[in-house]
């Protein structure tokens, strides 16, 4: 049995606390929320912080706020469970509704958050295995090695993005609130993902990710559509979020974001613009689901070859804007677990 190691745990009840908290320790210190992917991180020796520091108890992380023209604001630690019981928000963003509910299975749901899966670890098959089948294959460059087995000639690490909300959240135009011992600061979701599998992240360690601000914009429509090898648990290998705007049949604006096929989300903006100004028809959806997979370069470090997740993620992004347009057939609907 994988046991966790020994680490002080504190539970803070402001952002101020929190903060200081992060200072005192520095590296040593790691933010948790639900740790649904965190302590078994830890256990496997992948992530080591000697104190923890718990932002459940924060009242600006659990808040839902609406306003009636600008959209939603959602606390970061809200849980998943908590989005999906909201019928409001289901109507309002269908992508990030269906999002988590693909998110592994119910309990993580209860316990994983909204921040938490935005902010969630790359992996990478060589990186998420044990310590000790990490140590026979002589680590990777991710974690205590020197050399990527994806790419050993190259000098970073290919470890891929493994959040559903990530691509959800660009396609809806998210912003998000972000606070640290130098104030706070906005930054858009497109731009908080770097291409990098360890610096994934535009947040500072002693940064929190307080608030996700979801703009309401009249006219569109969005879904997000994930693959994976099992109907629950898994990871996505492929996620494609979509965001359009329909007006006279024609489409005036769209937003196609996949993820899990790069070190960070990937929007697609050749196939977009393929969409704006047209009616979707067949010839122009194929037309930018083509592109889709002409662009993306997804390698061997995932479930599936990558060559098939390239041709799925074609057959995705033609569901997904068949989806919007009420083109899909009843057996195309994806389920729900």
């Amino acid at each position: 049995m994988l046991r966790l190691p020994p680490f002080r745990y504190y539970a803070p009840r402001s952002l101020d606390d929190a903060l200081r908290i992060l200072s005192d320790h520095g590296p040593e210190a790691q933010i948790v929320a639900g740790g649904t992917d965190l302590y078994p991180k830890m256990k496997r020796r992948q992530i080591e912080p000697r104190v923890l520091v718990g932002v459940r108890s924060i009242p600006e992380l659990s808040r839902i706020t609406w306003m009636e023209r600008d959209g939603v604001t959602l606390g970061a630690g809200i849980t998943l469970a908590r989005v999906l019981a909201h019928e409001d928000l289901a109507v309002a963003y269908p992508a990030l509704a269906r999002a988590c509910a693909v998110i592994a299975h119910p309990p993580i749901r209860s316990m994983g958050t909204i921040g938490g899966n935005l902010c969630v670890d790359t992996r990478c098959t060589y990186y998420d295995q044990t310590f000790f089948w990490r140590e026979a294959l002589g680590f990777c460059l991710k974690k205590d090695g020197t050399v990527c087995p994806v790419a050993p000639g190259g000098t970073r690490c290919w470890a891929v993005s493994s959040s559903d909300g990530a691509p959800v959240m660009i396609a809806l135009g998210a912003m998000l609130r972000l606070v640290g011992p130098r104030g706070e600061r906005m930054i858009a979701a497109e731009e908080f993902y770097r291409d990098d599998g360890i610096q994934y992240l535009a947040k500072a360690p002693e940064e929190i990710l307080v608030e996700v601000m979801l703009p309401r914009e009249e006219g569109w429509k969005s879904t997000y559509w994930k693959l994976r090898r099992r109907g629950a648990i898994d990871f996505p290998v492929l996620g494609v979020a979509v965001a359009m705007r329909m007006e006279s049949g024609r489409c005036w604006d769209a937003r196609i974001v996949l993820g899990a096929v790069g070190s960070c989300p990937k929007r697609i903006r050749e196939a977009e613009d393929i969409l704006k100004g047209n009616p979707l028809e067949p010839d122009v959806i194929e037309a930018a689901a083509r592109v889709v997979s002409r662009v993306i370069r997804p390698l061997e470090n995932a479930d599936f070859l990558h060559l098939y997740r390239k041709k799925m993620a074609s057959v995705f992004t033609q569901r997904a804007l068949r989806e919007l347009t009420g083109g899909l057939s009843e057996g195309e609907v994806p389920c729900h677990n």
